[in-house]
């Protein structure tokens, strides 16, 4: 029977986390102590500052429509903040405020790729970036990286796999799930090797202010006609207020706002103007503690998954992930992720869910719970280590 549904739809993978998820709130129902490293949101609430903003702007009435680019005073905020942060002087024209980062991902697969086109993505990476090319009738061409390079792209991988079809890359620093970052020399080896193509670079900088040991360079200070994708979720926390914005080079502002004004009109207003007060002394202060609190974490989960015997080769200097291989203890990883959530309670994430290559001997943890509950979480996956059967 012919499906009623796109081909794009169907060609469209589902996360296959999301059904280990749905088995952990189960457990949990049931009245069990789940410990949820699987997904990728911070356990903090949003800062109270940000809290207090968002509920002073629906007292004041700020319940409708922006302009397609968002509110003035928050690309100006943004602007400043990479000025503080970065030493860069961005025009807030050129920033975009979007529904979240996939708001502003989006935008970039929309304008920058035709049909039967495609960007260069390390593989394992982020899901969704491969979906939002499918979306829009491109492609994602996974390039299978692996230790020896940090898990990310390199000029010499860019050279080996670019085609006739090949119009841009799109990397991620700090990287989900590895937590790698591109240094700025690293940036800048990508931006030549784009352009040396003809193509376009897109830097994923979600992870931005996680980091640990060193701050992440940006691609903005190597190379002034990248695309950026940032977010409110990660470090400012703002997880379901669905915010984020888009760095553009000035040439392109006038297509991505056509595109903003079509597909979604503009980002939440409540959402906005709660964001200004994440620039406040105030906010960055706790963002900075909590920055120091994922910092501990890592430290301590690192060391405890490489005693138990799980192969974590590179050293992650961002966001809160941990990409493990289990090949130590043998089986498939999705059977894994089933056992130690059956048996232990504790809930984590399937390489199947970042790409094709060595996927099934990978999973990943996120480090998003409190060092005790981590505690724990350790000592559980000790103890059903001795009865996993592969």
């Amino acid at each position: 029977m012919t499906s009623p549904y796109s081909a794009r739809s169907r060609a469209i993978e589902p996360f296959h986390v999301m059904a280990l998820l749905a088995r952990a709130n189960q457990l949990q129902a049931d009245g069990h102590d789940v410990i949820h490293l699987e997904i990728g949101e911070p356990d903090f609430s949003t800062a109270e500052p940000v809290i207090k903003a968002g509920q002073a702007a629906l007292a004041e009435g700020h319940t409708r429509y922006t302009a397609a680019r968002g509110l003035p005073a928050l690309r100006e905020a943004i602007s400043s903040f990479y000025a503080q942060r970065y030493r860069l002087s961005i025009d807030p024209e050129r920033i975009l405020i979007t529904p979240g980062g996939s708001g502003a991902l989006l935008l970039a697969t929309a304008l920058l790729v035709d049909p039967g086109k495609h960007w260069l993505l390390a593989d394992p990476g982020y899901p969704c970036n491969r979906h939002f090319l499918r979306l829009v009738e491109g492609a994602a061409q996974l390039v299978p990286v692996g230790p020896d390079v940090r898990y990310q792209l390199t000029p010499e991988l860019v050279d080996r796999h670019w085609d006739r079809d090949s119009v841009g890359a799109l990397v991620a620093s700090p990287a989900n799930p590895t937590g790698t970052l591109l240094s700025r020399d690293e940036l800048g080896g990508l931006s030549r090797a784009l352009k040396a193509h003809g193509g376009h670079l897109v830097v994923d900088e979600i992870y931005h202010g996680l980091t640990y040991g060193s701050d992440a360079a940006s691609v903005l200070e190597v190379d002034d006609d990248a695309f950026v994708l940032n977010s409110f979720s990660k470090y400012f926390g703002m997880t379901g207020w669905r915010l984020g914005w888009l760095v553009a080079p000035q040439p392109a502002v006038g297509e991505l706002e056509k595109l903003a004004q079509n597909l979604y009109i503009s980002a939440p207003s409540m959402a906005q103007h709660a964001a200004l007060a994440c620039f406040e002394p105030a906010t960055l202060a706790i963002l900075e503690e909590r920055r120091g609190e994922f910092g501990l974490r890592r430290d301590f989960l690192l060391p405890a998954l490489r005693e138990l015997g799980f192969g974590i080769a590179v050293e992650p200097e961002g966001a809160f992930y941990l990409y493990a291989d289990i090949s130590a203890f043998g089986g498939d990883a999705f059977a894994f992720c089933q056992h130690f959530l059956e048996t232990e309670h504790v809930a984590f994430t399937p390489g199947l869910d970042f790409g094709r290559y060595q996927a099934g001997h990978h999973v990943r943890f996120a480090y998003t719970q409190s060092l005790p509950r981590l505690q724990e979480a350790v000592e559980r996956i000790a103890r059903g280590l001795k009865t996993w059967r592969p």
